[in-house]
């Protein structure tokens, strides 16, 4: 039997969101906060970044319109809802802030500084980062107890699923505020209770894909035998193989090493054909060949 916690209401003040890089998490971060009612501001650095993020929004919202999901002025709706900048001082009033920039601490460290300066002191400001420390982001404000982890999953408007990850001094008020916006948002959200490096989903993932690949590198089957007798056992959409293909094998990599530094554990550490592959650029999808071969 599941157990489920109430952390209170649907409404509690959030009602102006701001979100920091337009690239495709960034907007898909800002279509379900303006598809769940709330004004939205997308900000990257540059306007052109900013329009193509805009971009991605109206197409990902016409072809809900197409599908017969939403209609045309329902879509004119949530998108009048978004308005985009370059200018960090606009999100001063917003009442939360998800960050949705590159993977690096020290660059989320810098953003996360000006943004406690720039936000009013209630301002939730949350990262999603699928993997960094939030404690660690959080000692560069001066108040962690409003930092919190929201780690949505790639591509947004399509994954239900998104962890919300404390820190060491996330506030419960924090915790419940951000539940209860990603709920609104559509999604289902699970509360990772201290944070861990690849917090529950992407440990898990990364645990069972680096076995699925130690398992080809001994020649025990092949890639598409070991993807089908995954997807077949379990009903995943997509075999392990197939996955670390799609995620991208370097990103894959980076992640199973950081969590094989911080473990010691040997069930995380790559087989040498894994880190063969990533030398030599056989990234997946993004660069035609992995596991699979894939067409231009």
């Amino acid at each position: 039997m599941h157990e489920y916690k109430t952390y209170g209401g649907s409404n509690i003040g959030v009602k102006r969101i701001a979100i920091l890089g337009a690239g495709a998490m960034g907007a898909g971060i800002a279509q379900v906060a303006a598809q769940g009612g709330y004004d939205v501001i997308i900000r990257d650095l540059q306007m052109s970044l900013v329009q193509k993020g805009l971009n991605r929004i109206h197409s990902s919202l016409e072809e809900k319109v197409c599908s017969g999901r939403i209609s045309a002025e329902e879509r004119d709706r949530i998108f009048a809802r978004i308005t985009g900048t370059t200018d960090l001082a606009a999100i001063h009033d917003t009442d939360m802030v998800i960050e949705a920039i590159i993977e690096n601490v020290s660059v989320k460290k810098q953003v996360f500084a000006e943004l406690d300066s720039h936000c009013n002191a209630d301002t939730i400001l949350g990262t999603n980062t699928s993997s960094l420390s939030i404690s660690e982001i959080a000692s560069a404000t001066k108040s962690p107890h409003r930092v919190i982890g929201v780690h949505f999953f790639y591509p947004v408007p399509a994954m239900e699923l998104v962890e919300v990850v404390r820190g060491l001094e996330t506030s419960e008020e924090t915790v419940a505020k951000t539940l209860a916006v990603t709920r609104n948002m559509g999604k289902k959200a699970i509360v990772v209770k201290r944070e861990s490096p690849g917090f529950v989903v992407n440990r898990i993932m990364a645990g069972m894909i680096n076995e699925a690949i130690w398992v080809y590198g001994e020649g025990l089957a092949s890639a598409e035998d070991i993807d089908m007798a995954i997807r077949l056992e379990t009903g995943m959409k997509k075999g392990p193989l197939e996955m670390a293909d799609m995620l991208g094998l370097d990103t894959l990599y980076s992640g199973i090493m950081a969590l094989y530094e911080e473990f010691r554990d040997p069930k995380y550490r790559p087989h040498p054909c894994f880190t063969t592959m990533v030398k030599s650029g056989h990234l997946g999808r993004k660069t035609g060949q992995g596991f699979y071969k894939y067409d231009e």
